[in-house]
């Protein structure tokens, strides 16, 4: 419960619980007293011997209402306070985590059903038996000294209701359990290939099939659906009987015993009333069977091991002007031949180096050794002398990071998306940032809060790296790194938003992976990578003259734009 419970929030957790049984022992109070109230009125007794009686009915009504609004106040808030907190530390492990092989609308429904169990374990099945518990072992004991045999008859309801129901229930219902939590995951999936990729079906003639594996998806999970309905019908059913046979019970040995028809009334409708809290006890045995299994999934899906290995005492992240050293660095992806063997460079303050060479070459992958999020086999990175495995990752990425493949955009405001690499950004520099990206649709504050769409649909290829580049020059890192900025934009398009690169990381110290050459005579240094090895470096002007892979590249990029 401590992991489920974050710090400072067991003391609401604790007064939620208080609440709840406060509200049902002042529901016990209330019908005890009214029941007495009813029936000693009905001998016509002086006003007098009413009184204390009137004044508990009054006092129990309206502190029931208070106590539950209480509970209600103080237990979502820190189910909801512990929800949150859940999903924050879900991020946290997934964010540095090794890629996972979920599907994306698989992982969203960890996140959002599965964390909700949080909110269920607390909200649908601790506060109730707790509350169930107080309530009915008191209405025993007052049972207890009216009529011992009524309170054996109570406690023997209370036990089926609220101890022999909820084992049967979660028993019942582990079976469907299993098999919702995959059946709804493979449904959001199912819906997401229609949404995101409805125009790609239509033109492969897909969309049939699609549609009929969505609609068999649906239908598996509304099958068992149905069937835990049937458990929780089933259960609430016996419950209710348990409730009415126990009264039966209570009434039956009232009247054996001979007992006035004032007890007999008290005994009773208390005895109804105990039942109140213990019933939802069944359908919070079928629901924890659900929450167990949602916890275990959360459970593997933060033990999922992180990329990189964090230090145990972090170094302190250097400051003033950065030089980055990579030496003799070697990074292996699993048992693969090396991604990276040897490889060495030097980014000195204001220094642009760009990174070219063939695809699977190790480019990116040593941007993703830079921005530790892979682990490097041998060698060492080092920002103004300090080993980067002996700093934070979150220090190595505040200190070098940029314009990655495939920017995400979220469904709001264009500057809202802007906002991301800056929350505290002025007008000034954001608008700074704009004109450097060119980004010239949104040069105008009026048009700032344009929303860009799901996905950021709204984009083209261009816009869409241009707004990840302003992001990135926002952000303004000590190192700035980009990785194929103009990668899948048509020609006109990637030679201008490379054109305005190079202009904008003037004076910045920067490193590009780029497929493209034109342009990279405003570079300082360009080194060639292949197969893990860097085979040339040197500027364009000595590369471009060279026989090896940029020369070629670039007399056929040449001939290409003639």
């Amino acid at each position: 419960m401590s992991t489920l419970i974050p710090p400072g929030l067991n003391r609401r957790l604790v007064l939620a619980a208080l609440a709840g049984t406060a509200a049902d022992l002042a529901g016990l109070g209330l019908i005890a007293s009214a029941a007495w109230l009813i029936t000693r009125a009905a001998e016509q007794p002086p006003l007098a011997a009413l009184s204390v009686a009137i004044v508990g009915v009054r006092a129990f009504a309206t502190s029931r209402g208070v106590f539950r609004y209480a509970e209600r106040l103080a237990g979502h808030d820190v189910a909801l306070r512990a929800q949150a907190s859940t999903r924050e530390r879900l991020y946290e492990a997934l964010i540095p985590s090794q890629p996972l092989s979920h599907r994306g609308a698989d992982l969203l429904s960890r996140m959002v059903d599965d964390t909700d169990a949080v909110q269920d374990l607390l909200v649908r099945v601790l506060l109730p038996a707790v509350a169930a518990l107080v309530t009915g072992a008191v209405a025993v004991v007052i049972s207890l000294f009216l009529l011992p045999a009524a309170a054996f008859a109570l406690l023997a309801g209370l036990v089926v209701a609220g101890v022999l129901l909820p084992l049967g229930t979660a028993a019942a219902s582990r079976r469907w359990s299993a098999r919702l939590a995959p059946a709804r995951a493979e449904l959001a999936a199912r819906v997401a290939d229609l949404v995101h990729g409805s125009a790609d079906l239509a033109a492969y003639g897909a969309k049939a099939q699609a549609l009929a594996a969505g609609t068999e998806a649906d239908e598996r999970l509304a099958a068992l659906e149905r069937g835990q309905s049937r458990v929780s019908a089933t259960a609430l059913l016996a419950g209710v009987l348990t409730q009415g046979l126990t009264v039966v019970a209570v009434v039956w040995i009232c009247q054996a015993a001979g007992t006035g028809s004032v007890a007999t009334a008290v005994l009773a409708l208390m005895s109804l009333v105990a039942f109140e809290p213990v019933l939802p006890l069944a359908s919070a045995g079928e629901r924890l069977t659900g929450v167990l299994a949602a916890l275990r999934r959360l459970t593997a899906l933060r033990s999922t091991p992180p990329a990189v290995t964090e230090p145990a005492s972090p170094a302190a992240p250097p400051s003033g002007p950065l030089t980055v050293t990579v030496t003799d660095l070697v990074v292996r992806h699993g048992d693969a031949p090396p991604a990276l063997d040897g490889v060495s460079l030097a980014l000195t303050p204001g220094k642009r180096v760009a990174v070219v060479g063939p695809s699977g070459a190790g480019k990116s992958t040593l941007l993703s050794a830079l921005m530790r999020t892979v682990d490097y086999e041998s060698g060492n990175i080092t920002l103004n002398g300090v080993e980067a495995r002996d700093l934070a990752a979150d220090d190595v990425r505040s200190l070098m990071t940029g314009l990655t493949q495939d920017p995400y955009v979220f469904q709001a405001t264009f500057i809202d998306n802007l906002r991301l690499a800056g929350p505290e950004a002025t007008d000034d520099q954001l608008a700074q940032a704009i004109r450097s990206a060119q980004l010239t649709d949104w040069s105008s504050p009026a048009a700032w809060d344009t929303s860009l769409g799901e996905d950021g649909r709204t984009l083209s290829g261009g816009q869409l790296q241009r707004l990840a580049l302003a992001r990135a020059l926002l952000y303004d890192p000590p190192v700035l790194l980009l990785d194929e900025p103009a990668e899948a934009l048509d020609e006109e398009t990637a030679t201008s938003l490379m054109a305005d690169l190079l202009d904008a990381t003037h004076g910045r110290t920067t490193l590009l992976i780029t497929h493209r050459l034109r342009g990279l005579e405003a570079v300082d240094e360009i080194l060639v990578l292949e197969d893990g090895h860097i085979t040339q470096r040197g500027t364009h002007a000595a590369l471009s003259t060279t026989d090896g892979y940029y020369r070629t590249l670039w007399q056929a990029e040449s001939m290409l734009h003639t």
